[in-house]
């Protein structure tokens, strides 16, 4: 049993208040956070988190925890904004976009991909820019890796250039815990990682890392989503997202979607296989400085 947390300060952020918001409503129901997570359909682990302000709960998280609680909508009404603060507003439709996914192609070319990341790389890399929310950041971070725990997860394949290999990000420590994660996270039947290694000088993703999105039959995502999420042309099932300095895009033309999956084609053929690629992340573990 996972134990009950610190509340974290109300007055930190949006995130936090939900939190506290939560152990405040719990508590006076005199109710655990397990029997509390049995009547929520959740587990106590992502309840505590919750409660934490470690995790950004789901729209269906925070419905469930008001008719668990039975505190008229409470929660339903602090989720839309708890989520516009959790993520950026330009980001938010790929993150609903992502949680329908059934698979997933993903390319990055210096850091360790966000889905694959521990909380700790997470931390020490994104607090390099300094941001005044660092704590919702690596909470939101931390919360898209959910996906995986679906009861279908979605298949994922992941295209890593070794130039992230080489960065240490967080120190020794936060390092190995990150490169072990990252041969755990390979293990997954439904789950392949390559690297591209250093001797390619040249390769299509030069331009910068990009993800492909696929559903279920190329429809349009569940109405319950935000208003916000674009609509996808039946012609073009698959989503392409290009990240950016500033803030990504989505891209729904089929012919800007289709170059993205002929880049990623690319990228594949000349990247090691995913045993090569076991390996070589394994010699960054037990030799850092390669």
């Amino acid at each position: 049993m996972t134990a009950e947390t610190d509340e974290p300060d109300p007055t930190a952020s949006l995130l936090a208040f939900f939190g506290t918001e939560l152990t405040r409503i719990r508590t006076e129901l005199r109710l655990s956070q397990e029997k509390t997570a049995k009547l929520a359909h959740t587990t106590q682990s992502m309840l505590s988190k919750i409660e934490a302000g470690k995790r950004v709960p789901s729209k269906e998280l925070a419905h469930d925890l008001d008719a668990a609680l039975k505190n008229g909508g409470h929660f339903g009404r602090l989720y839309p904004l708890v989520i516009r603060y959790a993520y950026p507003s330009w980001f938010l439709p790929f993150i609903e976009l992502e949680r329908d996914a059934v698979s997933m192609r993903v390319f990055e070319s210096q850091i360790i991909p966000g889905l694959l990341q521990t909380e700790d790389y997470a931390r020490a890399m994104l607090a390099a820019v300094r941001p005044d929310n660092l704590d919702d950041l690596v909470a939101a971070r931390m919360s898209r890796q959910e996906v995986f725990e679906r009861d279908t997860p979605p298949r994922a394949w992941f295209v890593v250039d070794e130039q992230a290999l080489r960065r240490p990000i967080g120190g020794a420590d936060v390092w190995g815990a990150q490169l072990e994660h990252l041969l755990k996270a390979g293990e997954d039947p439904r789950t392949v990682i390559q690297v591209i290694p250093r001797k390619v000088l040249a390769h299509p993703g030069l331009a910068g890392p990009f993800t492909l999105l696929r559903f279920e039959d190329g429809t349009q995502p569940p109405p319950s989503r935000t208003s916000s999420t674009p609509r996808r042309q039946e012609a073009a099932p698959d989503v392409l997202y290009v990240d950016g300095f500033s803030q990504g895009r989505i891209a729904l033309d089929a012919s800007e979607v289709a170059a993205g999956a002929h880049a990623y084609d690319l990228l594949r053929a000349v990247a090691l296989s995913p045993e090569e690629s076991a390996e070589l992340i394994g010699g960054y573990l037990e030799e850092p400085e390669q």
